[in-house]
């Protein structure tokens, strides 16, 4: 399917058709490409394929044809020129920064990204003299104190895991684009079904294709899109140190998009049924989720995104300090429907409690700074009938 053509469809389609070019046999299904490595018509075949003279697989660790029509169908779903396919979403994020970043770099990373986020460049990036400052996710004048002229990287999640802050995109872009530097979002709340921040003036979206992208927990790989000079950069990185995605898991992922749309739209219905349901129960102190009228991002939120999202948080209503995680654990074990899983955008509902599991590895003092207390409950809501998830939920209150 020629690019004069995807460039009229819309993202349903794209979801479905982008990417694929029929091989000789004719498949209608995009076909599965479990090989190492390719067969050269000749040595200078070989040669100029190696030399990236002629256009051609060589070896699976950077280039394989299932793996390529996922990224460029992402790509098309996301409106970049280019993508790279990694083996997780946290191996996404490493390479746009070891490819990007060079030592005496500052990053400024939002104090609300996801735990491991938060690992990944106060442990690990410091080590090789990257600078990191961590600042509120929806407060633009933290942003704007904090950028200097070494800033080469913003870096952030909208909506964030799992408070559910929303980002300004475009006065965050705006902003980088005044200090030269580039703006990275982790778009793996929202997909690009609900969010397209590249049309917002972001430079770089990364994905933990684990997620919606998939849908149904079956495989773990992520994505990098952008511009092509950026993703030849990541290509690069990922070419030499084989933070490689899998023919097979491509091949899963690509039968994920085909319904990413219709069920992020179901996603958003069910969870705002439960949001609004779990505001109106007296043991529940304060409900995170952006599609209520009460959420600080509510309004920006409408203004950049399709949806709200399938993520939701609360607090518990406990007065003794010492005992909110035990009621948060109780409430957690009282469900039965609901998988305790740390995993997120499954057709399946998973619960978890964030300080003792996905943000675990977190100080007390960074877990106080982003939010993340002990009788906080994160919930992905999946696509079961809500009236079982409430149901369920009231398990968990009556064990309170």
């Amino acid at each position: 399917m020629n690019q004069e053509f995807l460039d009229l469809c819309q993202l349903d389609t794209l979801g479905i058709r982008a990417g694929h070019h029929r091989t000789a046999e004719g498949e209608h299904s995009e076909p599965l490409f479990n090989t190492s490595s390719y067969v050269f018509e000749s040595a200078a075949d070989a040669a100029a394929k190696f030399a990236g003279d002629v256009e051609g697989n060589v070896y699976s660790r950077y280039t394989n044809p299932t793996v390529k029509i996922f990224q460029d169908r992402i790509a098309a779903l996301e409106g970049a020129e280019a993508a790279v396919a990694t083996s997780s979403g946290m191996a996404a994020i490493l390479s746009v920064c070891m490819a990007l970043l060079k030592p005496g770099d500052e990053v400024l990373v939002s104090r609300s990204v996801f735990g491991t986020t938060s690992n990944l460049f106060g442990k690990f990036l410091v080590k090789f003299g990257i600078s990191v400052k961590f600042v509120e996710l929806a407060k633009l004048q933290d942003w704007q104190a904090a950028i200097s002229p070494s800033t080469q990287m913003l870096f952030l999640e909208t909506p964030s895991n799992p408070l559910c802050d929303v980002a300004d995109l475009e006065a965050l872009s705006a902003l980088a684009k005044a200090n030269n530097c580039r703006l990275v979002v982790d778009n793996c709340f929202c997909t690009p079904a609900l969010q397209r921040p590249l049309e917002l003036g972001a430079d770089i979206v990364v994905h933990s294709a684990t997620k919606y992208l998939d849908g149904q927990g079956r495989c773990v790989g992520g994505v990098a899109v952008g511009n092509k000079a950026d993703m030849e950069e990541v290509l690069g990185f990922v070419r030499t140190a084989g933070p490689t995605m899998s023919a097979f898991n491509a091949w899963v992922f690509l039968k994920g998009l085909e319904t990413l749309r219709l069920r992020m739209d179901a996603h958003c219905q069910n969870a705002q049924k439960l949001a609004e349901w779990l505001q109106g129960q007296d043991a529940i102190e304060q409900v995170y989720y952006a599609g209520l009228l009460d959420h600080p991002g509510h309004e920006l939120a409408k203004k950049q995104q399709r949806g709200f999202g399938g993520v939701l948080s609360f607090k518990l209503k406990v007065s003794d300090e010492a005992q909110r995680r035990a009621a948060a654990w109780r409430f957690i074990d009282a469900t039965r429907l609901v998988s305790l899983t740390a995993n997120l955008g499954d057709v399946k509902t998973t619960i978890v409690h964030p300080a003792t599991t996905t943000h675990s590895r977190l100080s007390d003092e960074e877990k106080v700074e982003a939010g993340i207390s002990e009788n906080l409950i994160r919930i992905a809501v999946g696509l079961e009938d809500i009236n079982d998830l409430i149901v369920d939920m009231e398990r968990g209150l009556a064990a309170l």
